[in-house]
């Protein structure tokens, strides 16, 4: 079967992860190792297309064209695979499940323990690896799901820009892969100390170095448009970001404003506050400044009461002198008696005090014995008030006349 592209894409769709099919395969390739370069290409484009376990059979594949050019110590195929295999097995072990993994690991052990790659490929290849195993563990510990759903990591608003990213770092790979080795080729093509091998071989390097290097132009072509893309991303994040930016500058000047304003006011009135305390220092409520003050109306006064003491003897009329030495001096000592009563309520109303002038005036009275009890008769010649016992002289007729009707019972 003759060299081409399709026959390559056959013999790589073809293959499975049976010893069989994989050295099948790896012979034809190996036959045709002077196409070496374009095997490769074609084998990292369909990489990239296939599912877990077709990249698993590809990277088989790979293992055996690498070891095998290793024992032929046939180089080509392992300085093909050296600017690709970073990157292919990290698109092979991302994403892959744990069996599939746990196979992809132990070819790369393999190729570290005999040396396939160089010491530099192969750090690279277990630097991508490292970097999965490290981002798995971190999502699983940051918001991850054991369920294989994980919570997203980024906002919203960078979403867009993290796609950019990712797909720009993923062809940027590729792209120096394809670059390098069409600048090997067109470097070897065109070294004129290499000798010149006849036209037709000729011609048919010249044409593998066209199809290398466009291969390299579309790999580089979508580089560029990733990055082109990822630069549209940011610029739209900065436009927007500017643009939010000047909203804020716009309202801080706004708030910034008011509160000077309100300062300025609050200065304003505390200083009016101030000149009206210094204006009338003994007014406590002012009636220009505050609420009006209440005007609850005062509790009625007191009602005056009346005295009770009585009044003076000075105020007393005074009695006339021949009343006063009409009455005769007691012997029996009454008259003290009296006028100790009489000086003990000096101080009485003048009611009181004409009772006892008028009690003292009844004691002359003829007193009849009746029965057990026993009445005084007052003689003529012991009276104290002459005058008032057998008269009715300075008595009010009433009087007489109850006293008349109360002796003609007795």
């Amino acid at each position: 079967m003759a060299y081409n592209d399709d026959a390559v894409l056959a013999k790589l769709s073809a293959v499975n992860e049976s010893h069989d099919s994989i050295s099948s395969s790896a012979q034809w390739i190996l036959f045709h190792r002077r196409h070496a370069t374009r095997t490769v290409e074609l084998w990292f484009g369909r990489l990239k297309t296939s599912s877990s376990t077709k990249k698993l059979s590809l990277v088989y594949l790979a293992n055996e064209l690498a070891q095998q050019s290793k024992i032929r110590n046939r180089m080509e195929f392992i300085d093909a695979f050296a600017p690709v295999m970073a990157e292919a097995i990290r698109l092979a072990y991302k994403g892959a499940p744990g069996d599939v993994q746990s196979k992809l690991r132990r070819v790369v052990d393999v190729w570290r323990d005999r040396q396939v790659f160089e010491r530099s490929i192969q750090d690279a290849i277990d630097a991508r690896m490292a970097d999965l195993d490290k981002l798995r563990g971190s999502s699983a510990a940051f918001g991850g799901s054991p369920f294989g759903t994980a919570a997203p990591s980024v906002p919203p608003q960078l979403s867009p820009l993290v796609a950019s990213f990712q797909d720009s770092v993923k062809l940027q790979a590729p792209a120096n892969a394809t670059s390098a080795t069409a600048s090997q080729e067109y470097t070897k093509i065109t070294d004129p100390s290499a000798p010149v091998p006849s036209a037709p071989v000729y011609a048919a390097r010249l044409n593998g170095l066209m199809k290398i290097l466009a291969s390299a132009e579309g790999a580089v072509a979508e580089s560029v448009k990733a990055r082109k893309s990822l630069i549209d991303v940011l610029e739209k994040l900065l436009d927007e970001n500017k643009t939010a930016l000047a909203a804020d500058e716009e309202q801080l000047s706004q708030l910034a404003g008011r509160k000077t304003e309100i300062e300025q006011k609050k200065q304003d009135v505390e200083t009016r506050i101030m000149q009206g305390l210094s204006a009338n220092p003994d007014a406590k409520n002012s009636p220009t400044e505050g609420p009006p003050a209440s005007t609850t109306p005062s509790e009625p006064d007191r009602p005056e009461m009346e005295a009770l003491t009585p009044p003076s003897v000075q105020d007393e009329p005074e009695l006339p002198e021949d009343a006063t030495s009409s009455f005769p001096q007691q012997t029996s000592g009454q008259g003290s008696a009296f006028q100790q009563h009489q000086q003990h309520q000096h101080g009485s109303a003048p009611g009181i005090e004409m009772l006892s002038h008028l009690a003292s005036q009844y004691q002359s009275l003829p007193v009849v014995t009746n029965g057990s009890n026993k009445r005084r008769r007052v003689a003529e010649g012991d009276e104290e008030f002459p005058g008032l016992g057998t008269g009715d002289d300075g008595i009010d007729a009433d009087v007489a006349e109850m006293l008349r009707k109360d002796s003609t019972s007795n």
